[in-house]
């Protein structure tokens, strides 16, 4: 369709178009050298509609019965040749009014998407199932907002947090998970998305399968990066270009088995892991600490257990009060120490 006429239509179906730009847009119908563009265009645009098929009226019974009625009143006349052709261009003009009618009855009419919240606290792990048969788990202090759209909508979540995600295979309808630097499409996996707030980076680890990682907001991902089996990638806040590398998977992933795996992890690090995991705020009294780096492998053990597996791995010591652990340097020690 010409420049001209896009103007014509994108002016007189804007909301604050004035009477005259609206006339402009309506005389296009009568115009028997405009009826195939418009016409074109129209289907087109009802062709690429993401709506259910209840919701969308029958447009072969309409168009039906309303050239019965043209031809019929046609049949009761005997007028020449050329009020014929008038009359067929006016019938062209109203097909075309009607599939407009349609068009814009369906935007205004259209049912917003309902979203709905899983949440799992801080402290706990939750597993959730989707309505296509995707399985979720969720980190402590993570959150998804979810939509149940028609069988032809695209499948989306919105992630907060860290979740695992085991996604059912459908080919028509890519699976996309949407984070504040990225989002995440694939069409059947298994992946974790890592995008806590505080932390200002996100981080995606494909177990299997395939996913594309794209952004329209960063230019190194906007024609989108493929990630493999074993492969993850992480974009930092403050980095422009995203980090991809070979890991081995189990270590992100095994917080959906209760499962801790530290290498050479900082002290600074699983702190933040043992507070989401238990729901308790730690108190560092001596900040060299912070720098210790550990390796063990823990599943199951009590805070307790694990403070004082932690406290014989490396040099500190620590002081439960409420809700609240205290940390301290153990200057009786040297640093040091690891466990698998």
């Amino acid at each position: 369709m010409n420049n001209r006429i896009k103007n014509i239509l994108h002016k007189g179906n804007a909301e604050n178009a004035d009477i005259k730009d609206r006339q402009e847009m309506l005389a296009l119908f009568h115009q028997p050298e405009k009826e195939y563009e418009l016409k074109g265009k129209l289907i087109k645009e009802l062709d690429e509609w993401n709506v259910s098929e209840d919701f969308l009226p029958n447009l072969k019974k309409m168009f039906a019965r309303l050239w019965n009625t043209i031809e019929k009143r046609e049949q009761r006349k005997t007028l020449k040749t050329r009020y014929l052709s008038v009359a067929v261009r006016v019938a062209a003009a109203l097909v075309v009014g009607l599939f407009l009618g349609i068009y814009v009855t369906s935007l205004v009419n259209r049912p917003e998407p309902v979203f709905y919240t899983a949440h799992s606290p801080m402290g706990s792990v939750s597993e959730w199932n989707l309505p296509d048969g995707t399985v979720i788990f969720l980190n402590s202090g993570s959150e998804i907002r979810y939509s149940v759209n028609s069988k032809k909508a695209p499948r989306e979540v919105f992630l907060t947090g860290e979740a695992w995600f085991q996604v059912k295979k459908d080919k028509r309808r890519p699976f996309v998970v949407h984070t504040p630097f990225y989002d995440v499409q694939v069409t059947g996996t298994r992946f974790n998305v890592k995008a806590y707030a505080e932390e200002n980076r996100v981080t995606t680890t494909l177990e299997e399968g395939e996913v594309i990682i794209h952004s329209e907001k960063n230019p190194e991902l906007a024609e989108g990066i493929v990630l493999k089996s074993g492969q993850q990638l992480t974009l930092a806040s403050d980095a422009e270009n995203p980090e991809v590398n070979e890991v081995n998977t189990r270590w992100f992933t095994a917080w959906k088995d209760n499962k801790l795996i530290l290498v050479n992890m900082p002290l600074k690090e699983l702190i933040v892991l043992l507070e989401r995991k238990y729901g308790v705020e730690f108190v560092v009294k001596d900040e060299n600490v912070l720098n210790y780096h550990c390796d063990a492998t823990f599943q199951g053990e009590t805070l307790i257990e694990l403070m004082d597996i932690l406290k014989g791995m490396i040099a500190i010591d620590y002081k439960i009060a409420g809700q609240t652990i205290e940390i301290t340097s153990d200057k009786t020690r040297k640093k040091g120490g690891a466990m698998k």
